[in-house]
C-alpha cells in the first residue's frame, strides 16, 4: 500500500487555531487539529469528506509509526488491521472466529523466533507469527446457552484435525 504524507498544518495557523479554541473555552486536542485542517484545506466540505481526510492521516500515522517500530499490526484472518504498542517480543495471538476478541499468546519456547521451522531458505530469521483461531470463553459459553435452548441446531464452527 503506498500512502502519500500529508502536508502538516501550517504552525502559524495551527496557533492560531489553538487560540481561538481556547477562547472558546474549548481544548486543544489533535482531533479538533485536524479537522479544521481538513476543512481548511477543502472548504464547504461535508462530514464524510472531512471524515474521509481525517482517516486518511490516521492510516499515514499507523503506518510511519508500524514502520519505524512503535506499533506492531497484526492482522486476523477475514477482519480488519489491528495494531498494538506491545513489539519486540515475538508474542503471537488468539483469536475468536465469533466475536473477533484478539488476546496476546507469549512466546510458547525459546528465543525469537520461537519456532523452529523445517527450512529457512537461506533467510536470518527474526520472528515467527503465530495466530490461534479458536472461539473464545465468552463465546463458547453463549453458544452452550443456546444450545440447551434449541439443541436441534449445531455449531457451525467445526475443530481442527489434530496438528492442523
Amino acid at each position: 500500500m503506498q500512502t502519500t504524507e500529508r502536508p502538516a498544518p501550517d504552525t502559524a495557523r495551527a496557533a492560531a487555531w489553538s487560540d481561538l479554541l481556547r477562547s472558546h473555552g474549548r481544548r486543544v486536542t489533535k482531533q479538533r487539529l485536524a479537522v479544521l485542517d481538513a476543512v481548511d484545506r477543502r472548504p464547504h466540505s461535508t462530514a464524510d469528506e472531512v471524515l474521509a481526510d481525517v482517516r486518511t492521516s490516521v492510516y499515514v500515522v499507523l503506518s510511519d509509526l508500524t514502520a519505524v517500530g512503535m506499533l506492531r499490526k497484526f492482522e486476523p484472518p477475514a477482519s480488519p488491521a489491528r495494531y498494538e504498542t506491545r513489539t519486540g517480543d515475538n508474542h503471537h495471538h488468539a483469536y475468536c472466529v465469533r466475536c473477533g476478541t484478539v488476546a496476546d499468546v507469549d512466546c510458547a519456547v525459546g528465543h525469537a523466533p520461537c519456532l523452529t521451522p523445517s527450512e529457512h531458505h537461506g533467510m536470518q530469521l527474526l520472528t515467527a507469527d503465530v495466530v490461534y483461531q479458536g472461539i473464545c470463553a465468552d463465546c463458547l459459553a453463549a453458544g452452550a446457552s443456546r444450545e440447551q435452548a434449541a439443541p436441534e441446531q449445531p455449531s457451525a464452527e467445526q475443530p481442527l484435525p489434530a496438528g492442523g
